[in-house]
């Protein structure tokens, strides 16, 4: 299995696959995408800066249009869903290649794969955080996962939680979905909070499950893949993923 890192300004991803080929496509796709929205951003600002749902225009990249729409299910502002547009995006280039297409961008993950993948879970200062993954299977795939946390990354939150982890048709709506349950865990009852967060992700249509770790409390609900307990150290794992280095031509 390939395993590579690729980063583009802020786009920092991680690739999964069996083959080269599809890595390049993954190179490619996300260099248009956020090229596209990036262009976007720039003739209507609001987009970048709002906090809640907006409109798109009629010159509105595909990118654009799926954040807009994950961020109205989830009642958010739609750059809370760019890191899984892109990763679903990238993820759908590589299929033309590859049956096994897995991108994490920024904490998101979207997979559609032939072969089982486990995606480890980071909760911030718990001391569940790189204990423990979920198994996804061919039966699981096509999904998203979206993490949202209060106490470790640079995404905003308004929340407390150490991680509140979505499980979602895709990557879009579980990012997106990531921050609403995210910010609806407050308080200094961890009980309380994470079920305020699972609350929030039983009604936003799409989302499968979701994880919420606040501390050492530990909530879920929906339907989630199997998890499992992490052998090792995720972090060292992350660290020796090869940077990709594409060809000039791309």
């Amino acid at each position: 299995m390939i395993r590579v890192r690729y980063t583009l300004k802020e786009s920092r991803v991680a690739i999964v696959t069996d083959s080269y080929v599809a890595v390049k496509e993954a190179v490619m796709a996300l260099r248009k995408h956020r090229r596209l929205l990036e262009a976007y951003i720039e003739r209507h600002p609001v987009f970048l800066y709002s906090l809640e749902p907006v409109e798109v225009r009629d010159d509105a990249p595909d990118v654009a249009k799926r954040m807009a729409e994950a961020a109205f299910k989830a009642g958010v502002g739609p750059m809370a869903a760019v890191a899984g547009a892109l990763a679903d995006l990238v993820v759908e280039a590589m299929l033309a290649k590859t049956k096994v297409a897995v991108v994490e961008n920024g904490g998101e993950v979207s997979a559609n794969s032939e072969k089982p993948v486990n995606v480890g879970i980071l909760a911030g200062r718990s001391s569940l955080s790189g204990k423990l993954a979920f198994q996804l299977l061919k039966d699981d795939m096509p999904l998203g996962i979206g993490t949202s946390s209060g106490t470790v990354g640079h995404a905003l939150s308004f929340g407390m939680a150490d991680a509140a982890t979505v499980i979602a048709e895709n990557a879009t709506l579980a990012d997106a979905a990531a921050t609403a349950v995210g910010n609806a865990v407050k308080g200094k009852d961890p009980e309380k909070a994470v079920q305020a967060g699972l609350e929030v992700a039983e009604v936003i249509d799409g989302v499968r499950g979701a994880l919420v770790i606040m501390g050492e409390y530990v909530g879920r609900v929906g339907k989630l893949p199997k998890i499992v307990k992490v052998k090792g150290n995720i972090m060292e794992a992350v660290k020796d993923l090869e940077e990709y280095l594409p060809p000039r031509i791309i």
